[in-house]
């Protein structure tokens, strides 16, 4: 189980520790913003004044800085000078293919401001994101950032899902607003009978084209533009819908279940996937993933299986079946009963 951090009754410390907890996660966010550790990957260790000159930045906060993310394992110091720790060469170095930088850099420019306005969401119910999402994707720098968020999400948990689900009889298989398809190229890469679809908006049919063509996939992965506000859902054997969900009201929630329940050939499935929540409270993290819904959507928040087994149910699915996925979200597999 994934825990937050937590006050111990006994050390009133910790009491402050936790409530000073953004100023560790916001100099991690910084190295990422002034590329400290791209740097430290090509010419590392370096010494504070050399770092200082490479990144432009002024001498007098930077030792302490440094030696900060040395105290968070973020970096190593010794007498040649800071490096980075194995993990961040490994996670937060952009060239790295298994870079997870993408999904810290939007929660830089995005969650970190909306979450100083966590008290007015609460009072109103309102978003406080300064980035709408049908604006932000209109602007080409901000939607690479988007998309590289939601790649270094899918790096993780695209393979689990091509191993967790039986993709035997399937065709083809479509994911509904699968940006530029890495989450779907995991799946279409380890089943080699498969064909995907990604339905998206239109914004994202270029990076769409750019991203398939990279993995050599074109023949086999295709893009089709669209809103499933407005616009029915390509036919499949199955259905993907993950990260989608959450960002949406429970009536737009049951609107797309019935929308893929409507696009599946009969005894096909619908995969759905999120960072759920239980009464248990096994997740916390996912509380946490809630309110970045409350901060940066208009009616989106994480949501409990039970409650989507309603949707499914009122849709039409049957024999759902549920397991963990990845770190810390839920998969829920549903039937389309097969024809009569």
């Amino acid at each position: 189980m994934t825990t937050t951090l937590t006050i111990n009754d006994r050390d009133p410390q910790s009491i402050l520790r936790l409530g000073t907890a953004f100023c560790e996660a916001k100099a991690l966010l910084t190295g990422l913003e002034v590329r400290l550790f791209d740097h430290l990957h090509e010419a590392g260790p370096l010494a504070a004044a050399a770092i200082a000159e490479r990144l432009s930045l002024h001498l007098r906060g930077v030792p302490h800085f440094l030696d900060l993310l040395v105290t968070m394992n973020v970096l190593t110091r010794s007498e040649d000078g800071y490096a980075n720790s194995p993990a961040t060469d490994r996670y937060l170095v952009r060239s790295e293919p298994s870079y997870l930088g993408g999904f810290l850099e939007r929660a830089n420019h995005n969650l970190y401001p909306a979450w100083g306005r966590l008290g007015e969401a609460l009072r109103t119910g309102r978003q406080q994101s300064a980035a709408d999402y049908r604006e932000m994707i209109k602007n080409p720098r901000a939607l690479r950032r988007f998309l590289d968020m939601m790649d270094a999400l899918t790096n993780r948990i695209g393979p689990e899902l091509a191993d967790a689900v039986d993709w035997s009889e399937v065709r083809t298989v479509v994911d509904v607003g699968g940006a530029r398809g890495n989450l779907l190229s995991h799946v279409v890469k380890a089943n080699p009978h498969l064909s995907g679809i990604v339905f998206d908006l239109p914004e994202d049919a270029e990076p769409f084209a750019e991203h398939v063509a990279a993995l050599g996939l074109t023949e086999r992965m295709r893009f089709e533009p669209g809103s499933f506000f407005t616009d029915p859902l390509p036919a499949a054997d199955a259905v993907v819908i993950g990260h989608v969900l959450h960002d949406w009201s429970p009536q737009e929630r049951a609107m797309l279940v019935g929308k893929a329940f409507e696009a599946l050939t009969p005894g096909g499935f619908l995969v759905i996937y999120d960072p759920m929540v239980d009464h248990e409270l096994s997740h916390p993290e996912n509380l946490v993933v809630s309110l970045d819904m409350l901060l940066t959507t208009d009616g989106g928040s994480e949501y409990s299986p039970e409650e989507a087994r309603g949707w499914l149910r009122d849709a039409g699915f049957v024999s759902v079946t549920e397991r963990p996925l990845a770190d810390s979200d839920t998969l829920l597999v549903a039937r389309k009963p097969a024809a009569a």
